[in-house]
């Protein structure tokens, strides 16, 4: 485990903030980010910080803060194809994974990581967006956590009745046929905050935090990611399929979910949640997606929500710590 860059200057995260790569299972480099909380008592656990598509290690820096500042320390990732970890195709623009479960080698890697760095214990999972996807898998193959947290979870995409057997049957014949790198249709290969203007945006509310994206992208181009391979389509349908059929984890769940969602399947994320045991959903009125970078009262609510839900379920660590 080498030291590895971390743009302390965008992140805006707690001090003290150290990146280091990780090789995977398979050979890959990704890169992971550790902020140590900030207050005078023994951290209340570690918060295993699982990213969405197109993110990278400094766009949680100010998560990170409200998260020390509740006591947690945080790790998060570069997932494979993105961020500064290995990109999968020549165009690095383009969001790429061979096979869905491939990002479960990155999971182990990251707690892995955890445990060599002997981060606070116990470990908790707060999954945003496509991150909720590799996290859903990843609780059901026994992630050591002892509860969860989710935002917008990518559980199903938002998509027209008529687009979906379309996308079905393209993204699927696309691997076969030997075009499965390219873009997804009605995507590109700019990165999103910098395609669209505020206003109208799918993201966020709150103008600062969008323009922290955006200055995160501008100052270190390299993070930038744009739109989907047709590849990485099919085996996000494929993989939102199959956990959609298996019973919900038996692990202490809350869900944030914005009333103006248009990324993801807000139904899925509903039935998902009526069906997990102790699981709780709180829907944030006007919401977009990424409520974690909505306005501050919104990003307060989930917070304090998140840290409590964390710390009343702090008891069930121990059976999950050998997992």
């Amino acid at each position: 485990m080498d030291a590895a860059p971390l743009h302390h200057d965008v992140a805006d995260g707690p001090p003290n903030g150290q990146a280091y790569w990780l090789r995977t299972a398979d050979g890959l480099r990704v890169r992971v980010g550790h902020w140590p909380q900030t207050g005078a008592e023994k951290a209340h656990g570690t918060v295993l910080l699982f990213p969405g598509r197109t993110e990278y290690i400094e766009k949680y820096g100010r998560a990170a803060t409200d998260l020390a500042q509740r006591g947690f320390d945080t790790l998060t990732i570069d997932w494979r194809g993105q961020g500064l970890a290995d990109r999968l195709l020549a165009d690095r623009r383009v969001g790429h994974v061979g096979r869905f479960t491939d990002y479960q080698m990155d999971v182990a890697a990251m707690v892995k990581a955890a445990r060599a760095l002997d981060l606070p214990q116990p470990y908790y999972l707060l999954a945003h967006s496509m991150g909720g996807c590799i996290g859903l898998r990843a609780l059901m193959e026994d992630l050591p956590v002892a509860a969860c947290a989710f935002t917008g979870p990518m559980w199903g995409i938002q998509m027209a009745s008529t687009t979906r057997p379309a996308a079905w049957a393209l993204s699927w014949s696309s691997a076969r046929l030997g075009f499965g790198h390219h873009l997804a249709p009605g995507t590109t290969a700019e990165t999103y905050v910098l395609a669209e203007p505020f206003d109208d945006n799918a993201l966020t509310r709150d103008t600062q935090m969008y323009a922290y994206m955006q200055q995160q992208m501008t100052a270190y181009p390299d993070l930038c990611l744009g739109g989907p391979s047709l590849r990485w389509l099919n085996g996000a349908l494929v993989e939102m399929a199959h956990l959609a059929r298996r019973p919900a984890p038996d692990v202490p769940c809350l869900t944030y979910l914005g009333t103006h969602e248009r990324i993801v399947c807000p139904e899925r994320i509903m039935a998902k949640m009526k069906s997990w045991p102790a699981g709780r959903l709180e829907m944030i009125q006007g919401g977009e997606h990424e409520v974690m970078m909505d306005t501050p009262a919104t990003r307060a609510r989930v917070f304090d929500g998140v840290a409590a839900h964390f710390a009343a379920h702090r008891h069930t660590a121990t059976s999950r710590r050998s997992a």
